[in-house]
Formats: structure tokens, sequence, C-alpha cells
């Protein structure tokens, strides 16, 4: 399209009309342009960048890779206790058979001493071994302690995914706060440039002294300073989310507009510490240091297995592989048998290992309580700072409105002659501090939110916002 509009304008016989033209062109190549811009942002909400993290994030990807490699090791130990079946074979050859003396009156020549060869010179060997565990204290508590291994990485993998919703959480509303208070300085700033068109008519009237018109210039430039300081802080945090959900750092993000709305119902939710992944995965730790307990115990106990094997061996002068039974001379071989092993004394080296599985279980135990502690300290503090957000966002939302209120009023003093400009720029500043104020204590409440969400163990439910 693009083309058939510039050979239409080349193709005009008259100046003017080309020059209408050429401005028309580079009116819908810019809206072309505007629109792949706007096409390539992507508007992201919460939920959204906590799917996303969950599925591109390394720290995720790894802990469901550590799950399907559980699987693995399961399937390693119930493999020790299955049949081992192993193959071999052999082929040598001798080539300086090995003689003994005999006397000559075993063979019919008395005084004399024979000199008599031992074996042949080739001889290959063909075997298939059977070895199958029929008591073993350590497999048996090995399979056990596999299978509590699954549940460790399952909940380990809860436990990244909620680390991971918790930081990328976090790192969202940083830039929605920034996204914020920008927003709040590019209105102050509207409204100063307004004054400032405002001063410059009075002072060409003569209605207004210069220094006001300057101090109002200054006024503009320090809040368009304070912008791009803003803007680069913004530029920051949004690259920070990005890694924070595995996204490409190239990608513009759009944040959609959110009025957070506090709930003071939340409050009424009680904490269930025994939910907390944390503590869940201590305990299953536990367990596994309980199983390697028993199975460093397992050293007590006799072991029985079975073992057969069934062969073929062939020898002779020549090369058993190529030549045929005529040459060579086969035979076969099996066995079977039992095998048992009765542990007496090892120096108390058992006994010792046993002594420091236990001391590793005690250590746990010490760090349960620990955590536990520590969590129900996190969610008094959550509670305790939701309390406090409550009541500073209420007190933020009356500030904005009494501050509105006096920026109306400075306003229009101001043109009557009543006001300074000093108490103006006053008005203005107060303003803006009173909608940043509350942004900040609307993100404090967020996140403590968060903590609180975290404490009753349904960081998950914020997916499904």
């Amino acid at each position: 399209m693009i083309l058939v509009i510039i050979t239409s304008i080349f193709k005009m016989k008259f100046k003017h009309i080309q020059m209408k033209k050429a401005k028309w062109l580079v009116a819908v190549c810019a809206g072309i342009l505007t629109g792949n811009m706007a096409t390539a942002q992507e508007t992201l909400t919460l939920p959204q960048a906590l799917q996303f993290a969950i599925e591109h994030k390394a720290e995720a990807q790894k802990a469901r890779l550590e799950l399907e490699n559980a699987e693995y090791r399961i399937d390693e130990v119930r493999g020790s206790a299955l049949p081992q079946v192993s193959g071999s074979g052999n082929l040598t050859y001798n080539a300086m058979l090995q003689k003994v003396a005999l006397p000559g009156e075993l063979l019919g020549t008395p005084g004399k001493t024979l000199m008599v060869a031992m074996g042949q010179p080739w001889q290959s060997t063909a075997t298939l071994n059977v070895n199958q565990q029929i008591f073993n204290q350590a497999i048996f508590t090995g399979l056990k302690a596999a299978r509590t291994t699954r549940e460790f990485y399952q909940v380990n993998n809860t436990l990244t995914d909620e680390q991971l919703i918790e930081k990328v959480a976090d790192a969202y509303y940083q830039v929605f706060q920034l996204q914020q208070q920008l927003q709040t300085i590019q209105t102050n700033l509207d409204n100063t440039i307004k004054t400032q068109k405002v001063i410059a008519g009075l002072v060409d009237a003569g209605l207004a002294k210069k220094i006001d018109l300057d101090r109002i210039v200054v006024a503009v430039n320090n809040l368009e300073a304070g912008k791009q300081q803003m803007v680069n802080s913004l530029q920051l945090s949004e690259n920070a989310l990005k890694f924070a959900i595995g996204m490409d750092i190239g990608k513009q993000l759009v944040l959609p507009a959110e009025s957070f709305e506090v709930n003071a119902a939340i409050l009424d939710d009680q904490p269930d510490l025994s939910n907390r992944t944390e503590l869940r995965l201590l305990n299953v730790q536990s367990d596994l240091l309980t199983l390697n307990k028993k199975a460093t115990a397992a050293a007590y106990y006799p072991t029985l297995s079975f073992t057969g094997n069934l062969g073929y061996l062939g020898m002779g002068p020549y090369m058993p592989v190529f030549n045929g039974s005529s040459k060579v001379n086969w035979s076969g071989f099996s066995a079977l048998g039992l095998n048992l092993s009765i542990p007496i004394f090892n120096g108390g080296t058992t006994r010792a290992k046993v002594n420091q599985a236990e001391i590793d279980i005690k250590k746990l135990k010490a760090e349960i309580e620990d955590t536990r502690l520590g969590l129900a300290l996190a969610s008094d503090n959550a509670r305790a700072q939701i309390k406090n957000s409550l009541l500073t966002v209420d007190t933020n939302r009356r500030n904005i409105s009494l501050a509105k209120d006096v920026l109306d009023n400075t306003q229009n003093n101001y043109k009557n002659g009543l006001a300074t400009l000093t108490d103006l720029l006053d008005a203005e500043k107060a303003y803006a501090e009173a909608q940043n104020n509350l942004t900040i204590s609307l993100l404090n409440y967020k996140v403590a939110e968060i903590q609180l969400i975290k404490a009753n163990g349904n960081l998950k439910s914020l997916l499904n916002e």
C-alpha cells in the first residue's frame, strides 16, 4: 500500500499537490510505525507475570527437572531390588602351556619322570550370571527413602514457585508505584506549566513581576529533571521485573491501569502455620533423615542373596570361535547358590554412623522449631503492617482531598492577587506529596498483603486473581 501511495505522489503534475501528498504520506507512515510499536508492547497483569515466571524462570525450571529426576532415582533404587542379570565371555590363547611332572610308573615307564602339558592352547567361555537379593535391609529402606524423596521434590517445587511468586509480586508493585509517581509528577508538571503561562501573561500585562516568572520557570525545570529521573528509575524497575519473570529485556511492557483497593477483612483470616510449605519441606527432610538412620543401622542385619550361573566352555588346539565341535571340546556348566553374610564386629563403625545420623535428626528438629517461630513472627509483622497501612491509606486519601481544595483556593487567590507565588508553589508541592504518599502507602499495603497471604499458605491464589 505504501508503494502505491508513493508512486501516485510522484505522478502528480502540480508541486503543491505533491507537497500535500508528501505530508499525508509521512503521516500515514508515522501511523503505521506507531501501530507497529504499539503491537510490540505487551500488557502484563500480575497473574500473567506470575504465570510467565513459573513457566520460564530458571529456578522454576530447575525445580521441575529435580522433580522429574526424583522419578529416575526411584527407578534406580527399585532396580537394585530386582534380579541382576549379566553375561560374560572369554577367549584365551595359552601360548606356553604349563607342564607337570608325573612319575613314569603311571604311564608304564618305571624309573622315568614324564613332563605332561596341562590344558589346551585355546580356551573360551560364555557365562550367564544371575543375582537376586532375598533379604537386604539397606535396599528395603532405600525403597522407602526413594518414595519420600519424590515427596521432598514435590514440596520443594511448590516452595520454589511460592518464592518466585513473592519476588515477582514485589517487583511488579515496585514498577506500579514508580508509574504512579511518574504520573503524579507529570500532572504536577502540567499544572505548573499552566501556571507559568498565566504568570507570563500577567508579566506581559504588567500585572506581575519578572521574578515570579523566573521562579516558576525554575520550578518547571526542577519538575522536568525529577520526571527524567523517575523515567530512568522506572526503566530500571521494568528491567528488574523482566529479569524476575525470565522475559527478554528487549520486550516492551505496559502495566494495566489498576486501582488498588484495601481490604480490611483480610485481617479476619487466621494463619495456619502447619500449612506453610517451608515447614512441610522440613518435615519431609526429617522423614528422610530418619530413613537414613535406618539405612545406616541396616549394616547390623545379615544379608541373603541367591546366585546362579550357566555357561559353556570350549577347549582345543584350535580357536573355538571359528572351528566346529569336531576340533574343539565343548562342555556346559552351571551352579546355584545362596550367599549369607552375617556382620559380627566392625570396630564400632556402624554405631558411630548411627549416632551421627541421630545428631542430624536433632539438628533438624531445632531448625524446624526456629523456622516455626520465624514464620509466626513474619505473620504477626504482616498483620501489624496491614493495620498501619490501612490507617495510613485512609489518612493520605483525606490529605489528597484537602490538598486539592487548598491548591484550587490558592490558584484562585493568586489570580486575584490575594496569594503569593510562594503560596502557590507550596500548595502544588503539598498536593504532589499527598499523591505520592498515597501511592507509597498503597504499595506498602500490597506488600504486607502478600506477606499475610504467604503466612496463610495461599500465595498461589495470586495466580487466579
